[in-house]
């Protein structure tokens, strides 16, 4: 079904409808006279030599300076030449054509005074798979996402590099197959694709909607281990949780009730102690707390992706043009650090719950390591190894890049979001603790099938899911295949979806 922008309604899952999943898109009918609209004004004042940033004068530092009418055109041009300074390896395709959606749906408004033939190409371009090559490297998140917004608007004229079916080629052949006639750039159209913090922002929208499923996932993993080391389920009671009043942690302590719905430890059957460990008896608290952080980031990244980014931002109805700083990351880039550090927390208690899987001295009389062969085996010994490592860097990666501002263009952007860089290592973030969890699921399952009772309905479909790719482990061999098999798994996120399909939504 194709999605209409419009400048407002854009959520994130409509984008990563559009950007994973090649949904088709259309410009609202109303939104394109808006544009138009915007840019006869725009025109106007040119013709009256008003100053206006960034169309008759320079940029950053160079901000006094104002342009020829002759400079005027050539000089949008020349600014993506300039701001073109990425560096390293390309951005994968979801984050381009996200960053496309949103920018599309900034032009939207009317107020970016764009030509909407730059607009309506962004569209094709979506349309007909045409997709530039991005470094993903080299943007600050202030002035927008210049380095590497201006990838993408070198395709406008014909330049740089784009994908298109598979094949990477010379962005002017790229269009020239996909049929799409190149706009070329005129005053004010070069800055209107990249001034706005567009591409961190849908690398965020990108990574809340996975971190949504991580979580979830997160929770099937802890059911399945609460459930082999015995827990006492008395603290998942919702009652207990709807008393503190907490969201995320209602939500969490109920999707963990319903998967072991049904089994001897919900029905009572089994003995239990009167207290469990924090990792155990606090899941519904710490997870339901990275529930409610990721509430709030997708919150404000939805306000992003349905505003007005962009710098000046024109006002038609008033003939008013403001250069500001609607552009600045930092509205996204603090909660998405609080994103990317609550699924480093989450990691951490997945492997507290491993661990008590793995130490006879706390798994309720489970064998040592989970193997039957103690001594001549070390059974998932060393699985707590790799999972140990992996949140080591996630503890790295976790410390804020909204206060690592760096000054730059002789600082005139003195302060600057970092947002882009808080973009990037949540998705390391959250690779990592795709891993980690894969252990905790590989360890839980194997815990399982040490015990002889049964299990919730939720519990007992995961397992089974996790069989499909991991045979249990009997006697020693390499883990390495299994462990890169199951964080393969929790990142396409088939168990997730075949224990929804089981017993219902876990949200």
């Amino acid at each position: 079904m194709t999605i209409t922008l419009s400048g407002s309604g854009l959520t994130i899952e409509k984008l990563v409808k559009i950007s994973r999943f090649e949904e088709k898109v259309k410009l609202d009918a109303k939104s394109l006279k808006k544009i138009e609209k915007c840019r006869r004004l725009l025109e106007k004042k040119i013709q009256a030599e008003e100053i206006m940033y960034g169309v008759n004068t320079g940029i950053g530092e160079f901000s006094e300076i104002v342009l020829t009418p002759d400079q005027i055109k050539e000089f949008q041009k020349y600014l993506i030449y300039n701001h073109a300074a990425g560096i390293g390896d390309p951005a994968p395709v979801e984050y381009v054509r996200g960053a496309m959606v949103a920018r599309i749906n900034v032009h939207a408004h009317g107020q970016s005074a764009v030509r909407p033939e730059i607009t309506q190409t962004l569209v094709e371009m979506l349309n007909k798979g045409v997709t530039p090559y991005v470094c993903q490297k080299g943007s600050v998140g202030a002035c927008g996402d210049l380095a590497p917004m201006s990838q993408i608007a070198l395709l406008m004229i014909g330049e740089g590099k784009a994908y298109y079916k598979g094949e990477l080629l010379p962005g002017k052949k790229a269009m020239e197959k996909a049929c799409i006639p190149i706009p070329g750039l005129q005053a004010r159209d070069g800055l209107a694709i990249i001034n706005g913090s567009n591409f961190l922002t849908a690398m965020s929208a990108i990574f809340l909607y996975d971190a949504n499923r991580f979580l979830k996932q997160a929770e099937i993993a802890a059911a399945m281990s609460l459930e082999a080391l015995k827990a006492n389920m008395r603290p998942y009671n919702p009652k207990l949780h709807e008393a503190r009043g907490f969201p995320g942690a209602i939500r969490s302590a109920i999707a963990i009730e319903r998967l072991v719905a049904g089994g001897d430890l919900k029905l009572g059957k089994m003995p239990c102690k009167v207290q469990d460990a924090y990792s155990m008896r606090s899941s519904p608290q710490v997870i339901g707390s990275a529930h409610d952080a990721l509430k709030w980031a997708k919150e404000q990244v939805e306000i992003e992706l349905n505003g007005v980014g962009d710098n000046p931002v024109f006002f038609p109805e008033e003939d008013l043009q403001i250069s500001g700083a609607n552009f600045q990351g930092s509205p996204v880039g603090v909660p998405m650090d609080m994103a990317g550090y609550v699924i480093t927390m989450v990691s951490i208690l997945s492997e507290r719950r491993m661990n008590r899987l793995n130490n006879p001295a706390l798994s309720v009389g489970l064998p040592a390591f989970l193997t039957k062969g103690a001594g001549m085996f070390s059974g998932l010994m060393l699985s707590q190894y790799t999972a140990d490592h992996l949140i080591v860097e996630q503890r790295i990666l976790s410390n804020p890049a909204s206060i690592q501002s760096i000054p730059a263009a002789a600082d005139q952007e003195d302060f600057v979001s970092m947002a882009m860089n808080t973009a990037i290592k949540n998705f390391q973030i959250l690779d990592n603790a795709y891993g980690v969890l894969g252990i905790e699921f590989m360890a839980a399952a194997q815990a399982l099938d040490l015990r002889d009772y049964t299990f919730g309905k939720g519990v007992t479909k995961a397992k089974e899911i996790v069989r499909k790719y991991v045979d249990f482990l009997d006697v020693d061999r390499p883990l390495y295949p299994d462990h890169t098999a199951m964080k393969e798994l929790v990142k396409v996120g088939e168990i997730l979806d075949e224990v929804e399909k089981c017993i219902g939504s876990l949200e």
